[in-house]
């Protein structure tokens, strides 16, 4: 099953998507504005052409696991994009992932390394047991 992971920010969205196999995860080039009717579009377009079967999207919790300002706008946008997707959406706690993506290093965008990130903590602790 692919999956495609997204690290929501209002200004750029990074994004990462798993192997067939769902053991892989690889970051991809962010989207800008992702909240916008062209972002929204764009991950429509890129779920579609990297055949994913289901969005993660990354829920920036506090370290207490309550809500902020942010957490809010990411669940707005979740919303949003369910609304244009037909694959489900599911919201899957971020924290640590960007200081993660800093401590690891490599080419590819902050943001998109945080999205793998993401994607391998939920596709080894979370991934439903029939997507295994």
């Amino acid at each position: 099953m692919r999956v495609l992971a997204l690290d929501y920010g209002s200004a750029r969205c990074g994004v990462a998507v798993s192997d067939p196999t769902g053991t892989l995860a690889t970051p991809l080039e962010p989207v800008a504005r992702p909240g916008t009717k062209q972002g929204l579009d764009r991950i429509r377009r890129l779920a579609g052409e990297v055949g994913a079967e289901r969005i993660v999207v990354g829920l920036p919790v506090s370290l207490a696991g309550g809500d902020s300002a942010q957490t809010r706008e990411t669940r707005s946008f979740a919303d949003r994009l369910k609304a244009v997707v037909d694959v489900p959406v599911e919201l899957y706690d971020e924290r640590f992932t960007t200081a993660l993506a800093h401590q690891a290093g490599g080419a590819a965008a902050l943001d998109s390394r945080a999205a793998a990130i993401l994607l391998d903590e939920w596709l080894r602790v979370a991934r439903p047991p029939a997507d295994r």
